[in-house]
């Protein structure tokens, strides 16, 4: 669900007119990168936690910057930025837990998928 977001800033694809023309060096270009990127890394399990820790502070950035500035700060369902709290704190829980043993982080440290 991360992923299509990025995409949809970086390669238009799903097609979002508010990204048409989006420069890749500006802010909507960084926040792409990071949900293309990021999204494949989370998804496969590589670099899970450094690459949680980052996705949790720049859905905490989202959200201060686009929802919490339209008002009821503290109340997400007020400023349409559910989203993005719901996402910052699944990212969270990754920082401290770790991708699990299906990971390639697992396969990396010998894990499950190393001695399939």
């Amino acid at each position: 669900l991360f992923i299509p977001h990025g995409t949809a800033k970086l390669f238009g694809a799903p097609h979002v007119a508010m990204f048409d023309g989006l420069q890749l060096v500006s802010l909507m270009g960084l926040a792409g990168i990071l949900e293309a990127l990021g999204g494949v890394l989370f998804m496969i399990g590589l670099f899970t936690r450094p690459v949680a820790f980052v996705l949790c502070g720049f859905m905490a950035v989202a959200y201060f910057m686009a929802h919490a500035s339209q008002g009821n700060v503290l109340l997400p369902m007020l400023n349409q930025g559910e989203l993005a709290v719901l996402y910052c704190f699944v990212f969270l829980y990754f920082v401290f837990s770790g991708a699990g043993a299906w990971s390639v982080d697992a396969a990396r440290r010998g894990g499950r998928l190393a001695h399939a």
